[in-house]
């Protein structure tokens, strides 16, 4: 969808917040349910209001002491990387934002969000090639400067393109140059990961110092979106030689709105205004201080006693007094994102005893998976353990994308008589764990008198530490419990969470996703075999060798057919043929198909649509967050 809409959207769902705007918005209409449960939570705020107007359960006003020292606000806990084309997480992304200049960036024009240039001049039209590729040229702003004083060229730009997307640095997002020409060609790769053409690199090439020229494989709607997306930022070559450059303030050179100051690893963060920016002027807050915790109860501590003043997260049990106590310091918001659980592909979920291999047990294993999902009440963990307004899920594409006629995505998936691949409706409760059990008494020992399974075997479910995701794992452990599934539970600290996972070293995991930019495709091509997000391990281990997956686009007008493929040869090739089509409609269409394809290994299993849930001292001006997660402090001031 282009810009313009999703900035028009993104404003109704703004507005429709319970007391103002807040960490992300939705890119479309806000659902009836979830406009509906907001509407009544602003409705119960007024009141609450109408109670606190004599100070009473107000957050400490302390906003000349904050502004003195500096903005103190949490996040999350210590990231994992602050390498702008190593980052794939939403807190990382939002001190990228803060340390970096990319060609264009997100800005708030009043109740909505528009991409606009930041270190180019203007963000032209593109030239269309006889061949159907599309040159754009790009000029850089004068005054550009690295944070250690040097100037800011094409070439920086060219050079971290290059790198980000490099077999070499195998970088997480590497996946979303796919779209630049000469993608290809670097990663043509042989049976062993290699590239068969080390010098290939992206056709984007410094004209000049100020002149940066880019050529993308066709048309699309969401170009722009990406030049704000992190992995294209700039990095300087003699800077990342060193590989420990983005882990000490001392050799961390940037070229954003700050400076890094301080990093006491765990702790804190400190970011301070970098006077050498190119637009130091807009910059109003001096100092941020990004404190860094995982403990919900920590966090809320800090904000109650006024040393904190913006914290990202609240314990889930305290949701409903914050609700009444702190009407104007506590937000809820639409996100467009997904909270799932995931199965690594690899791991065999058969009983010790089955006869069943190769591709007969993938596809039996891709069945059990669909059914256990069915044994989830994704009503019951929103309205009783993630209390945030939060929607039940019946797809992964997220709620708020629209499809190409402008209705929500996520209610044209499936081919079901609701919407989606799963009827989340509390009706419908019974009738999904029936089905659910028949499908699981096929492969699982089932005894009638406990009413349990003897043989399934034992899983484990993993989790980055956090009391919300403890309560929601705690239930997921007890709803297999039920029908005698054990599934242990194991916690880590969240860097070392996104490690075990990404490297499939898991079973089953807690996992979610916010939108990248607005296009269902975000949600999509993560899933690619190459992909450094493909936690799922899809394409790669045994999986790589499953012939069972089936493709044919000849409706929409292509010759592929494939029958009894691997997930490269039908997956991959699908979403590659996506990138590729100019004709929305018939994206769209194959968009559905991805999805389609994606959900049929039941090693996506969709909870809910996430809401972003966070407390700001109301004396706080200028904040922001955009679409996507992220949150600007840049602007604010007291």
């Amino acid at each position: 969808m282009k810009k313009k809409l999703l900035a028009i959207l993104l404003s109704a769902a703004m507005v429709a917040s319970l007391t103002a705007c807040g960490d992300s918005a939705q890119s479309g209409d806000a659902p009836e349910e979830l406009a509906e449960d907001i509407e009544a939570a602003a409705q119960e705020d007024e009141a609450a209001a109408a109670d606190a107007e004599s100070g009473e359960g107000e957050a400490k006003e302390d906003g000349a002491a904050s502004a003195a020292d500096g903005l103190n606000v949490c996040i999350a806990s210590e990231p994992d990387t602050l390498d702008p084309a190593l980052n794939s997480a939403v807190d990382g992304a939002t001190m990228l934002v803060h340390l970096f200049s990319g060609l264009a960036k997100w800005e708030k024009d009043g109740d909505s969000f528009k991409i606009v240039p930041d270190a180019a001049t203007e963000l032209p039209e593109g030239t269309v090639n006889e061949d159907g590729t599309v040159t754009y040229t790009y000029t850089l702003k004068d005054g550009l400067k690295w944070s250690d004083g040097k100037d800011v060229t094409a070439g920086d730009f060219e050079f971290a393109w290059n790198r980000a997307v490099s077999v070499a640095l195998a970088a997480d997002y590497g996946y979303m140059f796919e779209v630049v020409d000469g993608y290809d060609d670097v990663w043509d790769v042989d049976d062993e990961g290699n590239p068969k053409n080390p010098d290939a690199k992206l056709n984007v090439k410094a004209v000049d110092d100020k002149t940066l020229e880019v050529t993308i494989k066709n048309k699309i709607s969401y170009w722009n979106e990406l030049l704000a997306f992190p992995v294209y930022f700039p990095v300087r070559e003699d800077v990342v030689a060193s590989d420990s450059w983005a882990t000490d303030p001392s050799t961390y050179v940037c070229n954003g709105p700050y400076t890094m100051t301080g990093w006491e690893h765990n702790s804190v963060i400190t970011l301070e205004k970098n006077s050498s920016y190119v637009d130091a002027d807009s910059v109003t807050m001096d100092k941020i201080n990004f404190y860094l915790s995982d403990d919900q109860n920590n966090m809320l501590t800090n904000f109650k006693n006024g040393d904190w003043t913006m914290i990202d997260d609240v314990p889930t049990n305290e949701i409903a007094s914050l609700k009444t106590d702190y009407p104007n310091n506590f937000f809820v918001e639409g996100q467009i994102g997904t909270y799932y659980v995931c199965w690594n592909i690899n791991e065999n979920i058969l009983p010790s005893g089955s006869d069943l291999k190769g591709d007969d047990a993938q596809k039996a294993e891709a069945e059990i998976r669909t059914a256990l999902s069915k044994l989830f009440d994704r009503n019951y963990i929103v309205d009783s353990i993630a209390q945030g307004g939060q929607v039940p899920a019946s797809s992964f594409v997220a709620m708020g994308l629209t499809d190409a006629d402008g209705s929500e995505f996520y209610k044209n998936a499936g081919s079901n008589s609701f919407d989606g691949y799963l009827n989340v409706s509390a009706d419908a409760l019974e009738s999904n764990f029936n089905e659910a059990m028949e499908v699981l008494k096929k492969y699982y020992t089932y005894d009638e008198a406990s009413g349990k399974f003897t043989d399934a075997p034992t899983l484990t479910y993993l989790y980055n530490t956090s009391d919300a995701h403890k309560a929601i794992a705690e239930y997921l452990q007890s709803a297999f419990a039920a029908v005698g599934i054990t599934m242990n539970l194991e916690n880590q600290e969240w860097a070392t969470f996104l490690n075990t996972r990404k490297q499939g070293d898991y079973s089953v995991a807690r996992n979610g996703w916010l939108a990248d930019y607005n296009d269902p495709i975000c949600f999509l091509d993560m899933w690619v075999t190459a992909s450094g997000n493909n936690d799922v391990q899809f394409g790669k281990g045994d999986h790589a060798k499953a012939k069972i997956y089936s493709l044919d686009l000849t409706e929409f007008g292509y010759d592929t057919k494939v029958e009894n493929g691997t997930w490269a040869e039908t997956y991959d090739v699908l979403i590659d043929t996506i990138k590729k089509c100019e004709d929305e409609p018939t994206r769209y269409k194959m968009m559905h198909k991805a999805e389609d394809m994606l959900m049929e290994t039941g090693c996506i299993c969709p909870l809910y649509f996430y809401t972003d849930l966070y407390m700001i001292d109301e004396n706080l001006q200028g904040f922001f967050s955009n679409p996507l997660g992220y949150k600007y402090f840049m602007y604010s001031h007291f």
